[in-house]
């Protein structure tokens, strides 16, 4: 805590001005100017300019207010002297300068301009598309008889075929079956008997796909995504193919019975 200092006469003090106040009692507590401003955490040149009362170099009145106030503090002067010597201007608040007021006429025609543009704009896309669907409903009027006109059997050109039944134009719309939709499907994992052999094929859900016995020289194929367990009795008996290739059922068979299971990735796994 800053004791308060000694001062010269007060004679003197109350003939001088605020920064020669500031310097006499700084020089009477035996303090440099760069004293002062490691203290205060202020540039010595703003020290300087206090004790000459150069204000022009320290900012707005309300800063040397508060830089001279900081300044006795620290030397132990009593600052409403201070500031009453302070020969500097009063601190005025600010005059607010609305920059975003705009007068009301004009703020009225941007309006309308607006609204003007919004319309132009709709006419232009709207006028084009009413006046090209009114040609469209114009012409196709022109070429389509009435449903209720007259037909005259006699009228028909020599030669012209007789317009075909419902019954013909439903038949000939419906869909012609090609080669490629009439192939057998191809399955992921393909299997075939050369003798009477024992199957039990499970879906992913737990379903039962197929269980029972396959008699010799049948052929099963199911897609890898459909069957999560294929269990083959008398594997010996019979071929299983995985994605186009043979799988040697003998690594997976107990006592001639092969088991497998097929992973989240299709491929086939011995099953427990």
């Amino acid at each position: 805590m800053t004791s308060k200092l000694a001062h010269p006469d007060d004679t003197h003090q109350t003939l001088a001005g605020c920064g020669e106040r500031l310097r006499l009692a700084r020089e009477a507590s035996g303090l440099s100017v760069d004293d002062v401003a490691a203290r205060l955490h202020m540039p010595a040149r703003v020290v300087k300019s206090l004790e000459a009362e150069d204000w022009s170099r320290l900012g707005a009145p309300v800063f040397v207010r508060g830089q001279v106030r900081s300044y006795s503090r620290l030397l132990g002067l009593t600052t409403a002297p201070m500031m009453a010597a302070l020969d500097v201007g009063p601190v005025e608040p600010s005059t607010l300068v609305s920059r975003t007021h705009t007068p009301k006429a004009q703020w009225w025609a941007e309006q309308i301009g607006r609204r003007l543009v919004y319309i132009i704009l709709t006419l232009s896309l709207a006028v084009p598309a009413w006046v090209a669907t009114r040609q469209h409903l114009s012409g196709a009027s022109a070429g389509t008889t009435p449903l209720d006109a007259p037909t005259d059997p006699s009228a028909r050109l020599p030669g012209a075929s007789e317009p075909a039944s419902p019954r013909t134009v439903v038949a000939s719309m419906a869909p012609v079956a090609t080669p490629a939709m009439q192939a057998a499907p191809v399955g992921d994992i393909v299997l075939r008997t050369s003798a009477e052999s024992w199957l039990d094929v499970v879906a992913p859900d737990g379903a039962s796909i197929e269980k029972g016995l396959l008699p010799a020289g049948s052929e099963r194929r199911y897609a890898a995504t459909q069957v999560a367990r294929l269990t083959i009795g008398n594997a010996s008996a019979a071929q299983l193919e995985h994605r186009g290739r043979t799988v040697d059922l003998a690594p997976f068979a107990r006592a001639n019975v092969a088991r497998f299971a097929v992973s989240s990735d299709g491929s086939l796994v011995a099953a427990d």
